[in-house]
């Protein structure tokens, strides 16, 4: 049925990330001796007036929840897990998915805003950190086979990039919209706007299982998104799909997040009249 090899040619994954208040204060705050939690809550504040969200940037967050499902190159799902769990340490998160990443032989990235979020969150944290990463930031190679350059896919899959056409248009409802569209429980009680008041009640597992469940709506876009591109047919995406429920059905008595995903669940339904 699933495809156990070691042939990871997917790694789909989704971040979500704490605000580092000692860092927003020395650097938004450094005259008013702010201490980090006070710091942290006058940004929110700030930009919650301006936005109406209170979404920190990349480079003011702290990785705290990194789930990634390997994926082969037939399109199944291998494994789904979340990194240095039970401690979610923002140093050894970083240095796993890098070491990750290298390990399975540079496999493509695939996100839903990604390019936007995710994947600055983590270079940030390399260079925090001091990782040294020469085969992601390959600035020598031709432009188009650097793997950050936007339109390498085999690099990088930003699933954003391919539904808006490279911000010609907006994805209103974003991957929670693609989710529900395909059947999928999309956002299910908790959204990234909550993650931050979450880590501070001491809620770091609650938060890692929405990542979960996020890496699995994503995973599921993804399969619809091969369709799309004639990667798939829709009989095969459907199969796909009918095994990982079954995957996540064997799994779900020692993943609670599995469980309640499945609660959400619900099959897609081609359109009558077929067309």
């Amino acid at each position: 049925m699933f495809d156990t090899s070691n042939d990871v040619s997917y790694l789909i994954f989704d971040v979500e990330a704490v605000g580092d208040g000692d860092l927003i204060s020395k650097v938004k705050y450094s005259s008013e001796e702010l201490s980090g939690e006070d710091a942290l809550r006058k940004f929110r504040d700030e930009l919650i007036e301006k936005t109406g969200k209170d979404v920190l940037p990349p480079t003011f967050v702290l990785p705290i929840s990194v789930a990634v499902a390997k994926v082969s190159a037939n399109f199944r799902l291998i494994d789904l897990t979340v990194l240095d769990e039970p401690e979610f340490r923002p140093a050894v998160i970083a240095k796993g998915f890098w070491a990750g990443w290298r390990h399975y032989g540079r496999p493509t990235l695939v996100t839903f805003n990604g390019r936007g979020y995710d994947v600055p969150v983590l270079e940030y944290a390399a260079f925090r950190y001091g990782l040294s990463l020469p085969d992601w930031f390959n600035l020598s190679a031709p432009a188009y086979e650097q793997a950050r350059n936007r339109y390498n896919r085999k690099a990088h899959f930003d699933m954003m990039d391919l539904f808006a056409n490279f911000g010609a248009t907006r994805i209103t409802g974003g991957l929670n919209l693609l989710a529900n569209l395909i059947g999928k429980p999309g956002k299910s009680g908790i959204d990234g706007s909550q993650v931050q008041d979450m880590y501070t009640a001491g809620k770091a597992k609650e938060i890692n299982d929405y990542c979960r469940c996020d890496v699995l709506d994503t995973y599921f876009v993804f399969l619809r998104a091969q369709v799309l591109m004639g990667k798939l047919s829709l009989d095969e995406e459907q199969e796909i799909v009918a095994e990982t429920k079954l995957w996540l059905e064997e799994r779900q008595e020692s993943q609670p997040a599995f469980a309640h995903y499945l609660r959400q669940w619900g099959d897609w339904s081609p359109p009558t009249p077929h067309i």
